[in-house]
């Protein structure tokens, strides 16, 4: 297997172009490039105003892929997102005429003001890499990546994501607001004028792919395998938890942690690349109790919780032979 400096050298190479836009947030930037390099989905949920769309902006131009943006409203259809067929007279034959989600990165910008009815114009797309319009299936370029963003706060006019949905996003990311010193920072850099005016890319299609290949490739033990199996397995028995994360969950924690391995130029997983990675992976599969929610609890608490109490395995740093 090929040495994983590759992909390190990747992720710094994108976190450092992407971080010439957004100001002090580094980690946050990170998991969007290690979700991109899972070939996974990201849900970026904050207030408004903290550089959501400009994140998505930004990852995708430093990416080097076609994007597209779907501002998601009530009166947006699912054709708008998928594309249509259309008679042509010249020819007598329908022809389908793509919509933009046949670009390698997607911004489904505001996804909850969308009707459940076009969110799931996205479930196909984002778990097989393939839409189906009028019987016909077209797949999707590779790599293919759905960057969607939501405003916790304003519920008004909104339609929550249901849980298939929001199983596929392999993470979820919070942005915050930033210190006084970088947020004066912000100020400077975008006196005059933006910088996602002028970003390049600093990578390629091609490379993205090879880096995703390898990643896959990288070793886990079995012992580290069954400590994701069992992570996930407790969220489903937590009392205060209705809802817990699915086998797709316990996938998605190993897909990451391998991706967070090869990023610090490692050819195995250690249990640190597990549980630095798992509250950004489970946390949105998790549905609290009511009464947990009453007493202040989050889904952030529970992960916190399970990852203190849950044996790590005593794995030796030896490379796989």
């Amino acid at each position: 297997m090929p040495a994983s400096g590759g992909v390190g050298q990747l992720v710094l190479r994108l976190v450092e172009r992407v971080g010439a836009v957004i100001v002090g947030k580094e980690p946050e930037v990170e998991l969007c490039v290690l979700a991109l390099l899972c070939r996974g989905h990201l849900l970026i949920e904050d207030v408004p105003g903290v550089g959501k769309t400009m994140l998505a902006k930004a990852l995708a131009r430093a990416t080097g892929c076609n994007f597209e943006r779907v501002q998601f409203t009530p009166d947006l259809l699912p054709g708008d997102v998928t594309g249509v067929s259309v008679f042509n007279p010249a020819t007598t034959e329908f022809e389908f005429r793509p919509g933009p989600i046949f670009a390698q990165v997607l911004l489904a910008d505001e996804i909850n003001r969308a009707t459940p009815k076009t969110q799931s114009a996205l479930l196909e797309a984002m778990e097989e890499g393939q839409v189906t319009v009028d019987g016909h299936t077209h797949l999707l370029p590779d790599p293919f990546m759905v960057l969607a963003t939501q405003n916790p706060i304003e519920l008004g006019g909104t339609f929550p994501l249901p849980e298939a949905q929001v199983d596929r996003f392999l993470l979820k990311v919070n942005l915050g607001y930033l210190p006084l010193d970088e947020e004066v920072a912000m100020l400077d850099r975008f006196q005059a004028d933006s910088p996602l005016a002028t970003l390049q890319p600093v990578t390629t299609a091609d490379e993205i792919r090879r880096c995703q290949h390898e990643i896959r490739a990288l070793h886990c033990d079995p012992l580290l395998k069954e400590y994701c199996v069992r992570l996930v397995q407790r969220t489903r028995n937590h009392p205060d938890v209705a809802l817990g994360a699915s086998p797709r969950g316990s996938l998605g924690l190993l897909h990451a942690s391998q991706a967070r391995a090869a990023a610090a130029g490692r050819e195995f997983v250690l249990p640190d690349d597990i549980k630095s990675i798992a509250p950004a992976v489970l946390t949105h599969r998790l549905t609290l109790r009511p009464n947990a929610e009453l007493r202040g609890l989050t889904a952030e608490g529970v992960i916190d919780e399970l990852l203190d109490d849950e044996a790590v395995p005593v794995i030796g740093s030896r490379r796989p032979a």
